[in-house]
């Protein structure tokens, strides 16, 4: 089965409790750091997350949204900009686009964000529902309205009520839609108002719950929070991971999709990590391309089904690294003598470290060979040893220990 790839955010709304800050800005397209919008955070993480098709449907000053992201590449994803032409809700705008949309696809408020692993909301396929809701606890859900669950289906949405506080699950503005929902949709229309709570009275809305940073910016106050904080979320640490032998079994040379046998614990090993907010990053060396045994561009073909039987364990990996040189090698391009990317050289780490946002101080790597603990230790992070086992229990043991 493959993975759910394309997300959606809605960035056409006005803004207007954010007064004369919206009045010629998007609210998403606030600034938060020097040179960082608050859209930039969400397509970033979506993008992580292995989404590679994003269409942002885009309203009031739409055209600048459209200037500024229509055609863009963000990581592996591509970008597209729908303008709809005159307001139409957040169910009016699906609608518009219903002949782009994939059978099952992620929908995601733009003014908020919610720091969660977004596949493990795609995980399980809607194969009894239309949709399902990300939910977040917080300690005072009246001031948003909240959500009851009863098992892992919606059974009621509860008003805003100033004489009502306390504790429970609010919508985290994040979802896994079926393309089937189109039929419940009208123009204009609401998705919150008008479409779910006939979904929750036929059965046929699901909710998770998450923990994680969450934030709307809807507000003058908590725009002004973003800004302090949301940056610093782009950091994380790291687990870097060796894969044959660590992640998958060492079929000796393992290159084809049908030989991938995962090591004990591994998708959950991952799905830890991804969890917990780590980057989750593979650097490999692929000596069986420099031997002639197989071409580099069966690495990524592989590295894609991996991504596919990730994503059904709610997990993924942030990037591959891998090295094709071998000094030994057999076809003269990746016969080179002492790559910085082989390990125990630790090219592909630094790069690693170089290319996303980490956080050294608690990152580490995890290897099944003396040559991956000392890749490890050149590029001054800590390195484990996998000798076999479960490799969930490693993790979480590593993870507790930083």
């Amino acid at each position: 089965m493959k993975r759910v790839s394309q997300a959606l955010f809605l960035v056409g709304g006005r803004g207007t409790r954010l007064g004369a800050l919206s009045a010629n800005t998007p609210k998403p397209m606030q600034v938060i750091a020097p040179g960082v919008r608050f859209l930039d955070l969400l397509l970033d993480h979506a993008a992580r997350h292995g989404f590679t098709d994003i269409v942002l449907l885009a309203g009031h000053l739409g055209e600048q949204v459209e200037a500024a992201y229509h055609g863009k590449r963000v990581r592996e994803a591509t970008v597209r900009v729908i303008r709809e032409p005159q307001p139409a809700g957040t169910g009016g705008a699906l609608r518009l686009i219903a002949d782009l949309l994939a059978p099952s696809f992620l929908l995601a408020n733009g003014d908020s964000f919610f720091d969660f692993n977004f596949r493990a909301l795609a995980a399980a396929p809607l194969s009894q529902s239309l949709a399902r809701m990300a939910l977040r606890h917080v300690p005072d859900a009246d001031r948003y309205g909240s959500v009851e669950l009863d098992g892992n289906r919606v059974s009621a949405f509860l008003e805003k009520d100033p004489a009502r506080s306390g504790p429970g699950l609010i919508n985290g503005g994040v979802y896994l839609l079926s393309r089937d929902i189109v039929s419940w949709l009208s123009s204009p229309s609401s998705l919150e108002v008008d479409v779910f709570p006939k979904l929750v009275a036929k059965n046929l809305l699901e909710g998770m719950k998450f923990d994680g940073y969450f934030l709307d910016i809807g507000l003058p106050e908590t725009l002004a929070q973003a800004q302090r904080e949301t940056a610093s979320l782009f950091v994380r640490p790291a687990a870097i991971f060796d894969r044959d032998g660590v992640l998958n079994q060492d079929a000796g040379y393992t290159y084809r999709p049908d030989q991938l046998v995962w090591q004990p614990g591994a998708r959950e090993a991952v799905r830890l990590l991804n969890d917990r907010g780590y980057y989750v990053i593979v650097a490999t060396n692929q000596a069986g391309v420099a031997r002639g045994l197989y071409d580099e561009a069966a690495i990524p073909i592989f590295h894609d089904h991996v991504q596919d039987e990730l994503a059904r364990a709610g997990a993924h990996v942030d990037a591959f690294y891998h090295c094709p040189f071998h000094p030994e090698g057999t076809v003269p391009h990746y016969r080179v003598a002492d790559h910085p990317d082989r390990k125990p050289n630790p090219g592909m780490i630094l790069r690693a470290l170089s290319d996303w946002p980490v956080d050294r101080s608690r990152s580490f790597l995890i290897g099944d060979k003396p040559s991956d603990l000392e890749a490890a230790v050149r590029a001054g992070l800590p390195g484990h040893l996998y000798e076999g086992g479960d490799l969930a229990a490693l993790v979480a043991r590593i993870i507790s220990q930083t």
